[in-house]
């Protein structure tokens, strides 16, 4: 008799604690849902609440897919300056959507299948990163943030399936969490219309410290192979862009290195490319000594089509993940023909910033760009 009743007492101390316990769990995410914010730091005892950010995304409920327009980033100045530009906002504000996700949803599909190495890569340094990444947009961003696109969904009883994320565009369901590195960043770049880059400190050297790429998935790169990209630092990646040592450098590679957890950061570019296509892997770009060849073969002019150049420009931010501490750049792209331009009113400004790029911190930017290229007869046609 008394053998059962301290049965009877374990089994009740049993229930006690997994209440206990459950209780625990609800109180902790309800705090990460609704808690305020506190000053965004990466030390100390306000760490964890910097996290909590991540949890605090705010829906748009009302999300229409199909009315909903690109945005349309105007950035040109008549003068341009090579800065960082950055402006703060908020985790909820990481990915746009828009009326063309389907067909860009299908193009990064297909470029994922056709030219993988092109397009994704994971050194095996990054892939808790990658994974932490992945667990958080998947299974708490695009739930949260886009409910009319994206739903979580829960197996049957009965049912040996795992709990995914339904897109509810394609029909697709998405597991919670990814098998490898690799397939996080597959399945990423097929249901995101945008590009992600995965950065980390180098660890020793005279380098120790200055952010590398590790790994990422960019479907529409505007002229360069991220797949040369991996391994190098940010002054590599950048060593051709005129004025980035001198004025850029040492600023980025402090501003990388500081940013806490829970802060994101938005800028935006822009350039003109003489073709339409979204995944473009060189030519939009030009050195002195590639101007030099031009001039010295007398080769003929190259043909500026308008009806295919367009004002091409990214809007990019940069966080800081919680737990791996890693960076995620990420970007998506937007394109607007000469013609929306000059519909527009903004051809006159446009060209005005065209002459600019030469007028600025950095004159060299011209070539660059390729202005020396394309200008005259662009500027001509937004004049018109």
């Amino acid at each position: 008799m008394i053998q059962l009743d301290v049965i009877r007492v374990s089994h009740s101390w049993i229930l006690v604690v997994i209440g206990l316990v459950w209780f625990s769990y609800r109180k902790i995410r309800q705090r990460r849902a609704v808690k305020p914010l506190s000053p965004t730091t990466t030390s100390g005892k306000h760490e964890i609440d910097a996290e909590d950010a991540y949890y605090q995304i705010e829906p748009v409920s009302d999300f229409d897919l199909e009315s909903t327009e690109p945005i349309k980033i105007r950035p040109f100045k008549p003068k341009y300056h090579l800065t960082m530009a950055l402006e703060n906002v908020t985790l909820s504000d990481l990915v746009a959507i828009d009326n063309t996700y389907k067909s860009r949803i299908a193009l990064r599909s297909q470029l994922i299948r056709n030219k993988t190495f092109d397009v994704l890569a994971a050194n095996p340094i990054i892939s808790p990163a990658v994974t932490e990444f992945y667990e958080w947009i998947i299974g708490t961003y695009l739930p949260q943030r886009f409910p009319t696109m994206f739903k979580l969904t829960a197996p049957a009883p009965d049912s040996r399936a795992a709990p995914g994320l339904r897109n509810l565009v394609t029909g697709q369901t998405l597991p919670l969490t990814p098998w490898s590195a690799e397939s996080a960043l597959q399945i990423i770049g097929e249901n995101i219309d945008d590009d992600f880059l995965f950065l980390l400190p180098t660890g020793t050297g005279a380098d120790a410290g200055k952010y590398k790429l590790e790994g990422f998935i960019t479907c529409f790169p505007s002229g360069f192979n991220t797949a040369q990209k991996l391994n190098m630092k940010l002054a590599d990646i950048h060593g051709p862009v005129p004025g980035y040592s001198d004025k850029l450098e040492k600023s980025m590679d402090r501003f990388f290195a500081n940013l806490p957890v829970g802060k994101i950061v938005r800028r935006v570019n822009w350039s003109i490319t003489t073709t339409r296509e979204l995944h473009v892997l060189s030519g939009t770009h030009l050195t002195m000594e590639q101007l030099k060849e031009r001039e010295g073969r007398e080769a003929e002019e190259e043909e500026v089509e308008i009806e295919n150049t367009v004002l091409r420009c990214e809007r990019q931010t940069l966080h800081r993940l919680p737990r791996t501490k890693a960076l995620v750049f990420a970007f998506k792209t937007y394109q607007y023909g000469m013609q929306e331009m000059k519909d527009e009113g903004c051809g006159t400004e446009l060209a005005e910033a065209i002459d600019g790029l030469g007028l600025g911190s950095v004159p060299g930017i011209t070539v660059y760009k390729r202005q020396v290229v394309w200008g005259e007869k662009v500027k001509a046609f937004l004049r018109s």
